[in-house]
Parts: C-alpha cells; structure tokens; sequence
C-alpha cells in the first residue's frame, strides 16, 4: 500500500486564485499601505516651524542608518562603508538596496527626496509581502474568505502584548512585548517602517510556494522550477540574508520531517514513496546552489573583516523570555493544533511544511546566535495558515468560524496600538523623529562644503542624525555599526567636559583623524567647555545655537 498523500492528485494542492480574489489581495494591501502612512503624512504636514521631520516615527536610530546608507549610493558608493565609525573599513556587499535606491536623488533638498524614495519603497515592498503571502495562504486555504481574513491577520495581527501595556507592565520579565519590537515576529511592524524585511518576506513566501509547487507529489520540477525557487532565495539573501537562512531552515526542517515519516509508514508496513522524497531533496539542494555564493560571502566577510566583526558582537537582537512568545502566539495555539490535524489529512506532503516550521519555531527563536529574534521570520504567516485550516469547512472536523472569528479578534488591538502611538508622535514635534530646522541647517552646510567621508566629532544623539543629512562619518552614533561603542562613546562626552585636557581632545582627534567638532544643545550639555578657545578649531558653519568648527592642523 502507498502512502495516500502520495497518490493525490496535483490539484489538490494546487488552489486557484480567482482573479477577483487576487484583485481583492492588491486592494487589501493598497489600503494596509495607506493606512501605514497616513502617521508620516501628519507629520511631514503638520511640521511646526522651526523643525524639519526626520521621516521616520519609530526605530528613528534605524532609519537615520537607511538614509545614511542612500546618501552613500547617492554619493557614487556601491560597497557598505558604515558612516557611523572612524575605523578603517574594507567595504562589504550589503544593503545593496539602500546603496541604488540612493542614486535616484541629487542635490538640492537631497534629504528630503531620500526620504520619500524610502516610503515609495516601503509602500512598494509592503504591498508585495502582502501580496506574496496571500499567494501563500492559498495554495493551503481553498475558502476566498479564510483566505481574505487570513491574510487581515497576518497584515494587522499581533499578540496580547496590548493587554501589558493596558496593565502597565510593559517591561515585564525585563523586555517590551514582541507586538511593539519585533517586525519578524508578525507582520505589522515591518510594513510600518522596514521596506527590506518586506521586500526580503515577499521574496520567501513566493520562493517557498514555488518549492511547494515543484515538488507536490506527482511533480517532476525542471529547470525553469530550479531557477524560480533558487532566485527568489537568492532575492531574499539581497535584502536580508537571515530570510534566506529562515527559508533554507524551513526547506531542511520540510525533508528531515519526510524522511523521518517515509520511516514511520515503514515501520506500519505502509510502503514510502523514497523516489518523491529523493527527488524533493535533490530539487532543494540544487536551488540551494543559487544563493550559496552570496550567503557563503557573507558568511566570510562578517567573520574575517575586523569592523563586520567588531559590528557583530555589538548587534544583540535577543529573544525575550520564553512566556513573552507564549503570549504573542498563545491565543492560537489551539487552532493550530486543530488546523495542523486537518491540514495533515488531506495535503500531508505540503501540510508538513507548515508543522515542521512551527515545531522548528522555539529552537530558531533561541539558537545560540546574537540575532535571535531575526529567525523567526514569516512563522506568524504559518501559524495563521494552519489556524484559519482549523475552521469547520475546511476539514472533517474543526471549530466553527463565529468561534475563531471572535477569539482571533483580539489579536488586532496592538496594530491599533502602534497605529494611534504614530499619529500622537507625529503631532508633537520633538526629538527624534523631529530635528531642529537650525540643526540641519548647519548639517546641509557641512554636506555642501565638507569632503565626502571626512570625520565629525559630534555627541551620540547628534551623530546618529548627521550622516543621514550629509555623507560623512561619525565615531558613536548607532548601537551595532559604532564598533568599539562601549570605549570610544566616553572619550566622545569626555571631550567636551571640562575636566578634559587639550592634549586628550588632540589625542583622539589625531587618533581618528577628525576633521570637524560639531557644537549644539546636545554637546553643551555635556560640559562647558568651549571651542571657541582652542587654537586648532576654527569656526566653519554656524546657525543659531548650532555650529561647526573645522579642526587646524
């Protein structure tokens, strides 16, 4: 007797997708989209006098670091070169993206053309995750309105992370809820403000459907099939290299749990199709082939080039504690469970693809890796696959859709949340997210009149905003690509303390060549020492409270 998933017929896992169900996806995500940008439309509008708006509500750290990366393409870079470190830097091929997307602005009003080339593209690759994940979701859901209500809660759902903030224990067992922190733990988050990972979602979602596709039972994958799956990996790993290490995880995890069922049927005198199981795994190791140069070179360039690995060690993005997944993903686990026992029945081949990428989820989530929380991308578009797959109708048994409907309702709060935080932000100017208008003043001098890549001493909440106004670089302005942060952010505030020597503030100048002494609000407030008096600075730019010594040599 042969398995009888394998004796299937190929449109049982093969669903249509009607054209006004795909016309109904594209509205879907336009609107999604334009939801996500009504908050920095507020703002860019309702910019009081006196400031400029930075284009960004949130992760404004972030973001200052993808426009810095923009104005680098623009200024003629096609190799990363972090402007947030004085060290010596080799040049790595990464964020490609941002590098090219650079080079569509020019002067003047650079900043501000950056910033919308940016939202463009969020728009863009946001309503392409969409897209791709409604492709996704039905190739399992054979019901358009699980489908459409599917995909709702993958673009607008989170967890009950609400319900700490409601409670006022936001920093419970010491970390924000993953609702409010992490755009790959659901889905929200990086339509919001992180057009890369969505760029890099689309990119796995439709690598992962073309891989379905080829090898469903009675398949025989060629080419054409080797070449859209490995591309779209391949994709994945340009705009986010962890995406195709999750898809390459979920790829694995789907033919080890094949084999280790084609020996359980064994074991129940059920003889296994190892022919279709061989076939899949061959067809998964030569699309392997077509991303493995790039991952391979990255692999050995962010672990032999000093800065990557220097950046590395600082860039922690952990998972919280274990209860704070328990709480993102808790309200569904029955219906996963249920859903899965369903999904299993009638496309087993497919069906464990799902449930092997789930049961993978916790270990992806705490792997040792200083990047823990990147690993769990796109399992919140499985869990909801295999929760919709649990509604009466779409199998022999499951729960009524009034039931799933009203408990998964209280997943959406938290988009809510973000959503009426964005648009407070975006009401009450203030730093970050808005800068001083005399600030960047004196910043779009620096960017007209400083050789590009020459150094500026600036305190750390000034540095993070000055590369992304003006192509140069800074010694601490972000966490992770300010190497050595921990030593060299004091000998940056100690500089402008009193306490300090002239033969210390010419130590690090020396040390890192400096080219400029920035001197604002920010750096007044670290002491009161004036550059006014030292020999070797020289006035350069000035505007309001804000000016900008060159450094004399």
């Amino acid at each position: 007797m042969v398995a009888q998933s394998q004796t299937q017929g190929t449109a049982d896992f093969h669903r249509v997708i009607s054209n006004s169900g795909r016309r109904w996806a594209l509205g879907f995500s336009l609107i999604v989209m334009l939801l996500t940008t009504i908050p920095y439309l507020l703002a860019d509008q309702f910019t009081p006098p006196g400031w400029r708006f930075t284009g960004f509500l949130f992760a404004v750290e972030d973001g200052n670091s993808y426009i810095a990366k923009m104005l680098s393409g623009m200024a003629g870079a096609l190799l990363f070169r972090s402007p947030y470190s004085a060290y010596p830097q080799s040049g790595v091929l990464a964020f490609l993206p941002y590098l090219l997307l650079g080079k569509l602005a020019a002067p003047p009003a650079a900043h501000e053309q950056l910033v919308a080339i940016f939202h463009i593209f969020r728009i863009s690759a946001g309503c392409l995750a969409l897209l791709a994940t409604y492709d996704f979701l039905a190739y399992y859901i054979k019901e358009e309105y699980l489908r459409r209500y599917g995909l709702a809660l993958v673009a607008l759902g989170g967890g009950l992370g609400w319900l700490l903030v409601v409670f006022g224990w936001s920093t419970w067992l010491g970390s924000l809820p993953l609702d409010f922190i992490s755009p790959e733990s659901f889905g929200f988050l990086a339509l919001y403000g992180f057009p890369h990972l969505a760029m890099a979602r689309a990119a796995l979602f439709w690598g992962l459907l073309a891989y379905l596709k080829a090898v469903q039972p009675g398949a025989e994958p060629g080419p054409q099939a080797v070449f859209l799956t490995g591309g779209c990996w391949l994709l994945a790993a340009l705009f986010q290299p962890l995406a195709a290490l999750v898809m390459g995880a979920v790829i694995a995890a789907h033919c080890l749990v094949l084999g280790v069922r084609n020996l359980w049927l064994s074991r129940r005198a059920i003889i296994p199709d190892w022919i279709a199981w061989r076939r899949t795994l061959r067809f998964a190791m030569l699309c392997a082939l077509i991303p493995a140069p790039f991952l391979l070179y990255n692999a050995i360039a962010f672990s032999q080039d000093p800065y990557l690995v220097a950046w590395t060690a600082q860039n922690l993005i952990l998972s919280p504690p274990l209860p704070h997944y328990l709480l993102a993903y808790g309200l569904l686990l029955p219906f996963m469970w249920v859903g899965g026992r369903n999904l299993l029945r009638r496309q087993a081949h497919s069906g464990w693809l799902l449930v092997a990428w789930v049961c993978a989820a916790p270990f992806l989530a705490y792997a040792p890796v200083n990047l823990q929380r990147r690993l769990v991308e796109g399992v919140w578009v499985a869990m909801i696959a295999l929760a919709c797959s649990s509604v009466r109708g779409t199998g022999k048994d499951g729960v009524s859709w009034r039931s799933f409907l009203i408990i998964s309702a209280f997943v959406f709060p938290s988009t809510l949340f973000l959503l009426v935080g964005g648009v407070s932000t975006s009401l009450n100017a203030d730093t970050p997210v808005f800068r001083s208008a005399q600030e960047t003043a004196v910043l779009e001098q620096l960017a007209a009149r400083a050789a590009p890549g020459s150094v500026v001493l600036a305190s750390y909440a000034t540095a993070n905003a000055l590369p992304a106004w003006a192509p140069l670089r800074v010694l601490a302005g972000h966490g992770p690509e300010s190497v050595n942060l921990s030593s060299v952010q004091p000998r940056v505030e100690n500089f402008y303390r009193d306490g300090a020597t002239d033969a210390e503030r010419q130590a690090l100048i020396d040390e890192f060549r400096v080219a400029y002494v920035f001197y604002g609000p920010r750096e007044r407030a670290l002491g009161s020492w004036q550059p006014a008096q030292a020999a070797y600075l020289q006035l350069f730019a000035e505007q309001g409270e804000y000016a900008v010594y060159q450094v004399v040599h």
